[in-house]
């Protein structure tokens, strides 16, 4: 008698549920395509809202396109009255990410377009969503902080204005560009974590506010968008614990040969340099030299030499940076705190999950199911073809 052999997928790794058009990754070649474009080309030529407008809309858009895209994100900057007075009275020591989660559904409530499921009208959601997420993060660290929340300054850049609301003072025109740079490496990135759980949430034919709750929840994980956070929390231990660079080294082989994880390398999807590292790897460098912070980038250079060295003798060449490697101190160096670095992903890649979000809810595949609905294994407590016998809890030893 033949055995059905089960192929176990844990995590669904390797699996495809989905078609999509809106981005991809070759992990061997270290190659990011947004809608067909090089994350590379996009980053050097391209703006974060005109990559929203890409990842939303499916091409890249004309100039009154981008003016009448640029203008409606300004227009919708302002957050209700009503959830700036529930901000002031969360407690102060909330994580940022659970208050932006938090705030999500708060102005789904107040979106005039929410009982609507047409593109046009979760196209204007996610415009909302894009321009008020900076604002929830950006109100929510100065109030914690005792601080009035700032309006927005209509006549700056969309990552300006986010530095100006943070922070009360006007970026230079370098570090505005450098944080719309660092906006658009993190828009999109297939089927991650995040991503998937904004499709899978949205399936069920709940709404784009639904969807995209369901984001900043699985992204607020260690595993996801708090990687970036322990790269610093790693950089920041070894600048407490060394003075010299041997001594950096001796610390990185200590972890690597006990067999300890270094924050920020290794990726479940590439096998080689993520191609954002790249581009944040020459930022982070840029901006040491330019504050006179070249420590932080330097250690971040000794520790992901030494860790290469002994990762190539244990036969693990294919370990290299990701994104979160190089991401913090370019934040950190902003002045950005570093609970807020995840929530900072978070304005990012809500241009790219509400694109999922409208690829899923409107996808042109006949054959798409109406909602996700896997199957696991059961491995429980059976007693046979009639189940396990029932005793009342006076019977039970």
């Amino acid at each position: 008698m033949e055995q059905t052999v089960r192929v176990k997928n844990i995590g669904l790794r390797g699996v495809t549920v989905a078609d999509t058009k809106i981005s991809y990754i070759d992990g061997e070649q270290g190659i990011l395509i947004y809608r067909g474009f090089r994350i590379e080309e996009l980053a050097q030529m391209s703006t974060f809202l005109e990559t929203a407008y890409l990842l939303l809309e499916g091409t890249l858009p004309d100039k009154e396109q981008l003016r009448t895209f640029n203008d409606r994100v300004v227009r919708e900057r302002r957050l209700p009255d009503f959830l700036l007075q529930t901000l002031k009275g969360w407690p102060k020591n909330a994580h940022p990410m659970d208050v932006l989660q938090a705030s999500v559904p708060l102005l789904g409530m107040a979106d005039p377009d929410l009982s609507l499921n047409t593109r046009e009208a979760n196209v204007r959601m996610a415009v909302r969503l894009i321009a008020r997420l900076p604002a929830v993060v950006a109100a929510w660290h100065r109030i914690r902080n005792g601080l009035d929340p700032l309006p927005p300054d209509d006549g700056l850049s969309h990552a300006a204005n986010f530095l100006w609301q943070l922070l009360g003072k006007k970026p230079d025109e370098e570090d505005a560009r450098d944080l719309d740079v660092c906006l658009i490496l993190h828009a999109d990135h297939t089927f991650n974590a995040s991503t998937f759980a904004c499709r899978e949430v949205v399936s069920t034919r709940a709404h784009l506010y639904a969807g995209v709750a369901a984001g900043i929840g699985a992204l607020s994980g260690a595993l996801h968008g708090g990687a970036n956070a322990r790269v610093m929390d790693m950089l920041f231990d070894v600048l407490s614990k060394t003075q010299s660079p041997e001594e950096v080294r001796n610390w990185v082989r200590q972890k690597v040969r006990s067999g300890e994880r270094i924050m920020g390398m290794g990726h479940a999807v590439y096998k080689t340099v993520d191609p954002r590292s790249k581009i944040l790897k020459a930022m982070s460098r840029k901006m040491g030299e330019k504050l006179g912070r070249s420590r932080l980038y330097d250690t971040l250079i000794l520790i992901e030499d030494e860790a290469l060295k002994e990762l190539e003798k244990k036969g693990k060449t294919n370990i290299k940076t990701n994104v979160d490697y190089f991401s913090g101190s370019v934040y950190s160096m902003m002045g950005i705190p570093v609970d807020l670095m995840t929530p900072v992903f978070a304005i990012s890649r809500v241009s790219g999950w509400c694109s999922h979000i409208i690829e899923e809810k409107f996808a042109e595949a006949q054959d798409k199911p109406a909602l996700y609905r896997p199957e696991a294994e059961y491995v429980g407590d059976y007693c046979g073809s009639i189940g396990c016998e029932y005793r009342p809890v006076e019977a039970r030893s």
